[in-house]
């Protein structure tokens, strides 16, 4: 179950990683109002140092429905662990930072251990660390202010878009209120790929905005696949240990 939810994770960040430039500090939209916008979406980024809580996940696709409840804990640009058990014992567990991706289930006595360049050269595309936390924290998976986007301002929030008909076509919403992401749609039309991702609710924790529920919707061809994740008992900036050793005996899985 663990291993569908983080296919479906890494297949997001495969949608959402092709064409990404670096911040210069620069906004590059024109429009003052976008602008004034753009910069208050960065300045309320939540700032924590680590989080922990539980996760639970409701995965679906065209066969079947099944959920998990997982343990989850970050460390902001450093880390990402989760760790699924049944009846207290862990069956699952998955651990990603900048340089790595790893992963080992117990039920089939398989393991995953690599980088992003040996899962990118697999998938055909570049993966990245940061986009994948920008999802799971609420922020614009891609950086609003290196590109120029058509800007408008309607009741449901502050959208900012950019049609790349070649590449892909970007939304992002953003709520009035808080200035937080509401929802964000990525389209490849040449590939039949769209990613939807959209923050139901946000939460108040300690005086930090974090997302409560979050719904991701990845198509391909015909198909789609979701994820519904959902937040609970979070707490911030305490001392986390990441521990994570591949039992013995168990056979990698080779993405070559």
């Amino acid at each position: 179950m663990l291993k569908k939810i983080f296919a479906l994770i890494l297949v997001s960040t495969l949608v959402i990683s092709c064409g990404s430039r670096k911040s210069t500090g620069k906004i590059a939209t024109k429009d003052a109002e976008a602008v004034s916008v753009i910069k208050k979406h960065y300045d309320t980024e939540i700032k924590f140092n680590t989080v922990q809580g539980k996760l639970r996940a409701v995965y679906q696709d065209e066969e079947k429905t099944q959920a998990v409840n997982l343990s989850f804990r970050m460390e902001k640009d450093k880390a990402i662990w989760m760790s699924a058990s049944i009846l207290g014992f862990p069956v699952a567990k998955a651990y990603i930072t900048p340089t790595s991706v790893s992963y080992y289930e117990k039920v089939s006595q398989t393991y995953f251990k690599g980088d992003f360049s040996l899962v990118s050269e697999f998938l055909g595309t570049p993966l990245d660390f940061q986009k994948l936390q920008n999802l799971l924290i609420g922020q614009a998976i891609y950086d609003l202010r290196t590109e120029e986007y058509k800007f408008t301002q309607s009741p449901r929030g502050f959208q900012f878009v950019k049609d790349d008909e070649e590449l892909m076509k970007k939304m992002f919403l953003l709520s009035m209120a808080n200035f937080k992401t509401e929802a964000q749609q990525l389209i490849q039309e040449k590939g039949s790929r769209g990613l939807t991702v959209t923050y139901d609710k946000y939460q108040q924790i300690d005086g930090l905005t974090f997302p409560e529920n979050i719904r991701i919707i990845a198509n391909e061809g015909g198909s789609s696949t979701n994820i519904d994740l959902t937040y609970r008992s979070l707490s911030f900036n305490e001392e986390l240990s990441f521990p994570f050793d591949i039992p013995s005996g168990y056979e990698e899985i080779s993405l070559r």
